[in-house]
């Protein structure tokens, strides 16, 4: 059964399966560009302090960013949809 939008006209399955997959590409893309403008104004490189320091702290700091920065996106990309 098609789903209905604000304006009661029936959308296809097929649209709205294209459209939430085009904003999930899209939201992942942006969340991966911001992980990496951030990676490049901070003082410190991330992955070696992740990989070979095995800082927690900044383990942390990077969860928060992405979570972060996933709901600012997620939240961009509702009010464009």
């Amino acid at each position: 059964m098609p789903a209905i939008s604000p304006t009661n006209v029936a959308v296809p399955l097929w649209r709205l399966i294209l459209d939430v997959s085009l904003f999930g590409v899209l939201g992942i893309v942006l969340l991966i560009v911001g992980y990496y403008i951030w990676e490049a104004i901070t003082p410190y490189n991330n992955r070696r302090e992740l990989h070979e320091n095995k800082n927690l702290a900044v383990a942390v700091v990077v969860a928060a960013l992405i979570i972060g920065m996933a709901m600012v996106i997620s939240a961009a990309i509702l009010r464009v949809g």
